[in-house]
Formats: structure tokens, sequence, C-alpha cells
């Protein structure tokens, strides 16, 4: 094996974030696009976990956290300065705000789309409690164009499958709700090609199928 091998899942926004980052970064994987409910067995032995994205590289080593995927993929090659390597102390900041994202605000996250799909008279409390920490990426919006500066970051695209989410639970609501330029930002994203890139629909892998390749050569 010579070229990287994601498991990934196409609506899975954790699997959405890697396939972000290992576009920008230009790699090259072998894309396997699996069926939760039927893991395959080569996933399973290189994570037992079962969750993706798993990424098995060249070596062999195996990386199994999406941040860490999308960093792995951007220390390769990052065209965009998407880590913003200018600045030293940038990363670590980033990494901190992601893995808040992915602890508060996906905690929320849970309970509302939960309590929306169930019609949990707790629907808007959970709302708010999303609100409250989107509160502070709307301030930063409103001073630039992405969340970290003018130019788009690696918490961009760690959290824009989070938030594309949260828009999807109560459409008319969010279409009117105090964020306008959270809407104006993720409507930046979608328009973007990458994005339409990473969310390109393929075939459940099955392992007598010939190799996918994502990435640099898409």
């Amino acid at each position: 094996m010579t070229v990287p091998i994601l498991y990934s899942l196409r609506q899975c926004p954790y699997a959405m974030r890697s396939r972000l980052a290992i576009l920008h970064a230009g790699q090259t994987v072998i894309l396997r696009d699996i069926d939760m409910n039927n893991k395959p067995e080569e996933m399973l032995a290189i994570s037992p976990k079962g969750t993706v994205p798993v990424l098995e590289l060249a070596d062999g080593s195996v990386i199994d956290e999406s941040l860490d995927v999308m960093v792995w993929a951007l220390k390769q090659s990052d065209p965009n300065n998407l880590l913003y390597s200018h600045d030293s102390t940038q990363l670590p900041i980033m990494r901190e705000l992601i893995e808040r994202h992915d602890v508060e605000f996906v905690g929320a996250l849970q309970k509302y789309r939960a309590a929306s799909r169930y019609r949990d008279d707790n629907k808007i409390a959970f709302r708010d409690e999303c609100c409250k920490w989107l509160g502070p990426i709307e301030q930063r919006l409103s001073q630039h164009a992405y969340i970290m500066g003018e130019q788009p970051s690696l918490v961009d695209y760690a959290i824009l499958p989070l938030i594309r989410q949260f828009s999807r639970v109560d459409k008319r609501w969010y279409a009117q709700a105090p964020l306008p330029y959270l809407r104006a930002w993720l409507v930046k994203h979608y328009d973007d090609p990458t994005f339409s890139k990473a969310m390109v629909s393929y075939p459940k892998w099955n392992k007598n199928d010939e190799p996918i390749f994502f990435g640099a050569l898409v």
C-alpha cells in the first residue's frame, strides 16, 4: 500500500471535515465509504472503536480522530495556510477552540436534534444552549470574514459540518435567527467548489471493487 486509505461516511460530520482537509491539502487517498450497519472487518481490525474517519497510512500507522486526520493532511501540504503557519501560537489556539466545540456545542446540538425529532418541549432550551456557544462565533465573524481572521483556517473547516447540521434542524427558525454573519459564512462555504467535491456520493465499499481515489486526483 503506497496510498493512504480513508474509511469514511458521506453524511458523518467528522468524516466530512477530514475529507475537506484532504482536499485542501491536495493529498490523495483511497476512499472507502462504509455502511455503518455492516462495518468492514478491515476497518475494525485497525480501529476497533468502529467510528469514522479512519486513516491508514502507507507505513501502517492509523489515525482515527477527525481533527488529527485534518492536521496530518495539512502538515503534508497547506497551500491555503489553514494552519496559520506564519504564527506558531495559532495552532494550539485553534485546536483548543475546536475541542471545546466538539464537547460544548456538539453536546447541545445532539440534544437539540433529538428534541426536534421527538417533539420534546425542551427543544427551545437546547437550541438556546447551542446559541450561547455560537454567540462568540457570530461576534468573530462580524469582525472578519472567517472565524480566526480574514483568511480561512482549520477552525472553519472543522466546525463547518456541525454548523451545517445545526442550520438544518429548524430551517425556518434558522433563516431569521439573529446570526446573520454565521449564515453568510455558511453560504460562502456552500458556494466553494471544495465543499461540493467533499460531498460527492460514492458507492459503499466492497473489497472486490476497484479502488476509488479521492483528493488531489479528484
